[in-house]
C-alpha cells in the first residue's frame, strides 16, 4: 500500500478564527437579580461566569427584564435587541 494512503488525514484548522466565550441573557438576569446594574467581563468573570482572558459573546437565551448596562466584546442580534427594548445598553468594546 503506498505511504500516501497509510497515513491518516487530518483536516483544515482556521488560525484566524475567533472564539468567544458565551454568556447568556438569562445569567445576566441572574446577575441583575443580585442588584448588579452595570456588567462588564469583570464582573461576569468575578461572578463565575466567563474564564479570565477570554473573549465574551452575548447570546440571546433566556428572558431580560431588568435594565442593565452590558459591556462584551460581541453581541447577537436577539440579545441586544432584548438589552435595548429591557431599557439598558449594549456596547462592545
Amino acid at each position: 500500500m503506498p505511504l500516501q494512503r497509510r497515513l491518516p488525514k487530518f483536516g483544515f484548522k482556521n488560525i484566524n478564527r475567533i472564539s468567544y466565550a458565551p454568556v447568556n441573557l438569562s445569567a445576566l438576569q441572574e446577575m441583575a437579580d443580585q442588584g448588579i446594574v452595570t456588567i462588564g467581563v469583570d464582573e461576569m468573570v468575578a461572578a463565575g461566569k466567563v474564564r479570565r482572558g477570554k473573549l465574551v459573546k452575548v447570546l440571546g437565551k433566556g428572558q431580560l427584564t431588568s435594565k442593565v448596562d452590558v459591556t462584551a466584546h460581541a453581541f447577537s442580534a436577539t440579545a441586544e435587541a432584548a438589552i435595548l427594548n429591557a431599557g439598558g445598553s449594549a456596547t462592545k468594546l
